[in-house]
């Protein structure tokens, strides 16, 4: 007797399934279907309809940095002393819109007091005005303005021309100590304790005192070679960690060279710790070329400085205020303005950094 299929275990031709099984149909595409994965149906859809954008590290950097306001309001600051003090006197055989000289002396006015009025009309009575001699005169007759610029100048270009020659050499410090190791990485390293037990400023003081007559040039190249120090420790445990990564071994199967492999796949990857570090070091030599001008063993006269300036007329605190506060003023604002460009740049190069701020 010849039994009768049960249609329930019946086997169903293949692609017939989704046809009889109401429960296997295809979903209707107003009911999101469930993910490979297991995914919440609810989370599936709510990402429908979401345009997702990829982006490179640069991208990412940038997008972080200019939604980090102290790092924009610093930017601004310094961009703002950068183009007032270079347009305003010039430099070199380029000349710049004020038409007075930091070396030209003239008949003081009015005691050489301050010409610029910031405050409105309904204050004073005055309105804005900014006058002759905006930052005064001092006790030769010599345009405060002019001076003042001439000062920032100088201060500006010995810190960043400090902070370019310390990068380099701590960078290269560091990077041959922390890939080469052994006997390259205990000299190196030595060394380094040796110039970080020995106060910057007082080698600072006696190297500025024997190459300070030789120009700013000199005096900067000279700040450069004893401010490395951090950088070099940095690198070096950047390089320590990042020799043993897979892309380091495949370039040395490939015979790349070890000059090749430090300067072209691990430092690259360095870049943002030493970027951050670079822009700090640029605060710290504006603080330190204030503090060996004050002392006298910065920029020698009869060029200027702001440390210079400090120096030269603290006696004139308590009876012309300005020729003091002037220069402190433009210390003050870029040493702030490059510490707060720094602070952005840090948390833009920080892969741990998840939040954008507003």
């Amino acid at each position: 007797m010849t039994q009768t299929p049960d249609p329930a275990n019946t086997a169903r031709p293949h692609g017939t399934d989704d046809a009889r099984d109401p429960d296997r149909a295809t979903p209707h595409p107003d009911r999101p279907a469930e993910g490979a994965a297991g995914q919440d149906p609810a989370t599936s859809a709510a990402t429908q309809g979401v345009a997702i954008k990829a982006m490179t590290q640069g991208q990412l950097v940038r997008r972080r940095f200019f939604r980090h306001r102290g790092a924009l309001a610093g930017m601004t600051g310094l961009l703002f002393v950068l183009v007032l003090s270079f347009s305003s006197i010039g430099i070199g055989p380029i000349p710049g819109w004020w038409d007075k000289s930091f070396t030209a002396t003239a008949t003081s006015v009015d005691g050489g007091r301050m010409t610029l009025d910031l405050l409105p009309s309904f204050v004073d009575g005055d309105g804005f005005a900014f006058g002759e001699h905006p930052f005064g005169q001092d006790d030769i007759g010599v345009d405060y303005f002019a001076k003042t610029m001439r000062g920032a100048q100088q201060s500006i270009i010995i810190a960043f021309t400090v902070g370019i020659v310390a990068t380099g050499v701590g960078a290269v410090i560091g990077a041959f100590a922390g890939f080469f190791r052994g006997w390259v990485e205990s000299v190196l390293m030595r060394f380094t304790d040796v110039m970080i037990t020995i106060p910057v400023l007082v080698i600072a003081a006696v190297l500025g005192r024997r190459f300070g007559s030789l120009g700013i040039g000199v005096l900067a190249v000279v700040l450069g070679l004893v401010t490395w120090t951090g950088l070099a420790r940095l690198v070096r445990g950047e390089f320590l960690s990042l020799r043993e990564k897979e892309f380091v071994e495949a370039a040395r199967a490939m015979g790349a060279s070890s000059g090749r492999i430090i300067f072209r796949h691990i430092l690259p990857n360095t870049l943002g710790v030493i970027i951050v570090s670079a822009t700090l070091a640029v605060a710290a030599a504006v603080l330190l070329e204030t503090a060996l001008s004050y002392l006298g063993f910065g920029v020698r006269p009869p060029d200027t400085s702001l440390g210079q300036l400090i120096s030269q007329y603290q006696s004139a605190f308590l009876t012309r205020p300005w020729l003091f506060w002037w220069p402190g003023l433009f210390i003050v604002m870029i040493a702030l303005s490059v510490n707060f460009v720094g602070d952005g740049l840090r948390d833009a190069f920080d892969p741990r950094q998840t939040r954008v701020r507003a």
